[in-house]
């Protein structure tokens, strides 16, 4: 029994209620008796869960119970108070505030609840600032007075707008909502579905010329439920013998506003015998916009790209005028100045000890426009955005199956960080239902509001099933669907008591892919395809359709960016760089890993060269030579815009062992294998400032014919490849002087400040 409901009792204003609701998924109908405190409002959830809610003065308190057959992991109860009321946390729970809407979120030993269990004795409270009764209360996505959801009203007014010979638009009142907020309305024509949509107007089109139609229309919630049909609505279409004079052209087309992803466009109106009811406005040769005024913003675009407008106008027998005269606008960067991209990777917080904070106590965060984080996962079975609990299926890394179901949910978003881990200093309690780095990053961003945060899918070891997740449309809408639900609206599973629905919404401000690589050989055991390079385009092009459709809703433009390879066989295979610039707002140009060992000596174990030169060495015995100036090369004689390229930067070194001097300090010299790594795990591989301090006697020397630095401990010793202060202040020259974006960094861990510093310098 608990000291609340020992005081509850004490006031000796009791109230016994008995309610009766049907239990989904239970099959039969239950009672439950309620008994409130001295304000008392009775709450049973007409969902798998009941919730009984007693206020006591200014103290409330929800007991739960599982009336299913099964056991109910996740739940939150929400629910809304009078303006100007807060609502803190009590015991056995944490709430979160927006506006007027709070979240309950239990603590983590009740946040499951067994079959025909209850939260008591440890039942969630709360605290108002002031006497109040909440209001709107929902759990487990259900009503929590025990009713079903009412269905919304019948949209009223409903009036045909525009019509013409073949289309007709339609417009109507908002409908009343019932318990769940509107989301959507759908037209139809007579029986059959004629038009999904969002707001109050849509035009049916494919329809016959001088023909009656009759029209009704529904709204739905966000749980599908529908509302009874509007009044029905004929509509004769227009007859084209009746009017065959078009409308004059628009003149006067201009931009009145252009950001990163959009274009504003006004013009001069149209004149006709008949009047003008509509104008068509093309990008190109494709139909970007209908309006009935005479301007139109034009979205979905991506930056730094050249587009060209015309206008038509319409009359209502479809008489289409001349086109207005052409114009070009050019979207704008999608940085102002010059971008410093950052990867983050989920498992430093492990053997490196680098955490979220580190980002601001090292400076990286005031000097970062974004940050990537790196990796997210696709599950092999169900081909949807995965966050996984394992870290890996096998801890070699030449297993085909290494990453199959593998991510690590307890680093995301579960476990609970330090004061001296937190980026504000305030430890986690873990009971929160954030926790891990997201929460971090959501500290680190209000901290510094103009980062952007994005998160990366794939990687080396998480690329197999990209093959497959892009292979038809309906595996991409799915895909899409799920990253963008999971990562952009925050729905995220829930894992040891921390997750659920929204918790991370905010956080990602877009999506990076890094497929490693379409069309060719990566990781061990890839799904590859001949298909893979115009599947590729058309899943870009699916999260770009995506994500704006989201933007139009919270009125926030998503970025969309991915890890592009400097390979030019990989190029070819796998990027349609034209095309898939479209979609992209950022390549992040690998311009590193161009020679290597290799952690299991599969890569070049026998010869050490530059993994990062500026310029292509003469003295290079390869065939092709790999340098940082080719690669962009690359993409800019395909088409792609300066402004959406960057420049990747090794913030970590690789290495070779037994390195004949050869003369030339170590350069393209014979060796044998790996150098030992930072972890044992990892030959080959240091991070910078683990290298500078770690490898005795390296000296470190500058090719400044091909800007690639690197550091020899003399023959038969160790040789590094790597990017210091001085290549990156070479590097930053040469971006700026290409007209580049600017810089990505591969990884923030290896840093301590020194290399971002440069970069930041460099881009002034």
């Amino acid at each position: 029994m608990s000291k609340f409901q020992f005081s509850r009792w004490a006031y000796g204003l009791t109230v016994a209620v008995t309610l009766t609701a049907t239990f989904e998924g239970a099959g039969c109908t239950a009672e439950n008796e309620l008994v409130l405190g001295t304000t008392a409002s009775p709450v049973l959830a007409a969902g798998r869960l009941t919730a009984a809610l007693a206020l006591n003065g200014t103290t409330g308190e929800y007991t739960v119970t599982n009336k299913s057959t099964e056991a109910v992991t996740g739940w939150t109860i929400t629910f809304d108070v009078p303006s100007g009321v807060t609502v803190t946390s009590g015991e056995h729970g944490t709430v979160s505030q927006s506006g007027t809407h709070v979240t309950l979120t239990p603590a983590y030993y009740i946040n499951t609840l067994q079959p025909g269990r209850s939260t008591y004795p440890y039942s969630p409270t709360f605290r108002l600032s002031s006497t109040a009764t909440p209001t709107s209360c929902r759990i487990d996505d259900a009503n929590c007075d025990g009713s079903a959801d009412a269905p919304p009203a019948a949209p009223t007014n409903f009036r045909a707008t525009v019509k013409t010979t073949k289309t007709v638009t339609l417009a109507w009142n908002a409908a009343q909502p019932g318990s769940l907020p509107v989301v959507g309305y759908e037209v139809y024509r007579g029986s059959t579905l004629a038009a999904s949509v969002t707001d109050t107007t849509a035009t049916v089109t494919g329809l016959t010329p001088n023909t009656d139609y009759t029209f009704t229309v529904r709204a739905k919630d966000r749980k599908g439920t529908a509302s009874p049909a509007s009044a029905p609505l004929t509509v004769r279409t227009n007859n084209p013998s009746d009017d065959t004079q078009a409308p004059t052209a628009p003149g006067n087309l201009r931009s009145t506003a252009v950001d990163a992803g959009s274009v504003s466009l006004a013009w001069n109106a149209s004149t006709d015998n008949t009047g003008v009811v509509a104008y068509d406005v093309y990008s190109g040769s494709t139909l970007a916009a209908t309006v009935t005024g005479t301007s139109a913003k034009v979205s979905g675009l991506a930056p730094s790209t050249k587009y060209t407008f015309t206008v038509r106008a319409r009359d209502g027998y479809d008489n289409t005028s001349a086109a207005s005269t052409a114009l070009s606008v050019t979207t704008s960067d999608i940085v102002n100045g010059y971008a410093r991209v950052g990867y983050f990777v989920q498992w430093g917080i492990y053997g490196r000890q680098y955490f979220v904070r580190n980002l601001d106590t090292t400076g990286a965060a005031a000097k970062l426009t974004h940050l990537n984080y790196a990796f997210g996962n696709i599950d092999p079975v169900n081909l949807t955005c995965l966050h996984g609990v394992t870290k890996a299926t096998t801890s070699n890394p030449q297993d085909p199956n290494q990453g199959d179901g593998a991510g690590d949910a307890e680093a995301d978003y579960s476990r609970p960080f330090s004061a001296a881990q937190s980026v504000d200093g305030v430890a986690d309690t873990g009971w929160e239902s954030l926790r891990g780095n997201y929460n971090q990053l959501k500290k680190l961003k209000a901290k510094y509001p103009n980062l952007k945060v994005l998160i990366s899918l794939g990687g080396w070891t998480y690329s197999k099933y990209f093959s497959d997740v892009s292979a038809t449309d309906a595996a991409r809408k799915k895909f899409v669907s799920s990253c963008v639900d999971m990562y952009i609206k925050g729905n995220l599973p829930v894992y040891n008591s921390a997750g659920g629905p929204g918790t991370a919404a905010g956080i990602f401000d877009g999506i990076d892919i890094d497929w490693e690589w379409p069309g060719a050989e990566g990781h061990a055991g890839n799904h590859v395809s001949p298909n893979d390079k115009a599947n590729l385009a058309l899943l870009l092009a699916e999260f770009r359709r995506q994500l704006d459709a989201l933007g139009t809703q919270t009125g926030k433009r998503y970025q969309l960016t991915a890890f592009t390879p400097a390979d030019p066989a990989k190029i070819a295979a796998g990027w349609d760089l034209a095309q898939d610039a479209t979609s992209l707002d950022i390549f992040n140009v690998q311009g590193y890993d161009f020679h290597g060992a290799g952690s299991d000596n599969s890569w070049e174990p026998n010869r050490t060269g530059h993994q990062g030169n500026l310029y292509a060495d003469a003295e290079d015995p390869y065939s092709f030579h790999f340098s940082v100036e080719n690669a962009i090369n690359a993409y800019t004689s395909a088409g792609v815009s300066p402004r959406k390229l960057t420049v990747g930067l090794a913030f970590y070194g690789r290495g070779w062992q037994s390195v004949t001097d050869g003369g030339k300090f170590g350069e393209w010299q014979a060796a044998n294998g790996a150098a030992p790594g930072q972890f044992q795990e990892e030959a080959g591989t240091r991070g910078y400032a683990n290298l500078i301090s770690s490898v005795p006697n390296c000296t470190v020397r500058h090719d400044e014919a091909s800007v690639a630095t690197y550091c020899f401990t003399g023959n038969g010793g160790q040789w590094w490849t790597f990017d210091d202060a001085w290549s990156i202040q070479k590097k930053t020259a040469w971006i700026k002087s290409k007209g580049l974006l600017g810089a990505m960094a591969w990884e923030m861990s290896g840093d301590t400040g020194t290399l971002m510093t440069a970069v930041d310098t460099g881009l002034k």
